[in-house]
């Protein structure tokens, strides 16, 4: 079992088991950085991240926001699909564009000018997740995207988990069909990717008694928007 991508999905896995996505838009780049193929990362850590997800679903499916999961289906499920059939010829670095959103996303709430913008950026929401869709497909970031709209939506934290881990599992589970579909070849063992999935799945539940149960909804506000800050700060730093 490779080390790196143990430790990778370790840490990982600790951040999407607290706010819902973390698996691939840190994994991606890290393992990209640690010498693996776009194809491998997915490989790896689709089947995590979906494991995670589909916990934190069963856990928390009552409150989901179903409209806006119909929305993402609907808008950007054809978009990841089309853009990552075509990954492979079109390289766009778009990390310092995305990384500059999170971070002023992160200070809205100290800035009534940020806020304001905030709510015109992400009013257009069928726009918005047709554009994730593309970001995603083409660069599997489009997590920190799907993070900054559901942020605005000032849900409960439970709501803001469970609705960002329903709309990013079904995203994973289009992408890795879509792999396994035009059967694209991974170097990392079937043995490997399974124990990757159990050891995302104990961290998840380590996380969850540990951690994600003593945060209130007014600390995981404020958590959430660290976590946003710190994605948008490595994102700019890797386009760099």
């Amino acid at each position: 079992m490779p080390v790196d991508i143990l430790l990778t999905v370790v840490a990982t896995s600790v951040i999407q088991s607290i706010f819902g996505v973390g698996v691939l838009l840190f994994g991606t780049p890290l393992l990209l950085l640690l010498g693996y193929g776009f194809v491998d990362a997915l490989g790896v850590l689709l089947p995590a991240s979906i494991a995670i997800n589909a916990l934190q679903v069963i856990r928390h499916y009552e409150d989901v926001d179903t409209k806006f999961y119909k929305n993402v289906l609907i808008y950007s499920m054809p978009l990841v699909v089309l853009f990552l059939l075509v990954v492979t010829s079109i390289k766009v670095n778009i990390s310092l564009m995305i990384g500059m959103l999170l971070i002023l996303v992160a200070l809205k709430n100290f800035s009534v000018t940020i806020e304001r913008a905030l709510r015109s950026v992400v009013k257009y929401e069928k726009i918005y997740l047709m554009a994730m869709g593309l970001v995603h497909g083409m660069s599997n970031l489009g997590g920190s995207m799907l993070t900054v709209i559901i942020y605005s939506k000032h849900y409960p934290k439970n709501k803001t988990r469970v609705t960002a881990a329903a709309s990013y599992a079904t995203v994973a589970l289009c992408q890795l069909a879509t792999l396994l579909f035009i059967g694209s070849k991974f170097t990392v063992s079937v043995a490997d990717k399974i124990s990757f999935i159990q050891i995302a799945v104990v961290m998840f539940l380590l996380t969850e008694e540990i951690l994600y149960n003593g945060i209130d909804n007014e600390k995981y506000s404020k958590i959430f928007a660290v976590f946003l800050f710190v994605s948008g700060s490595l994102l700019i730093m890797k386009s760099l």
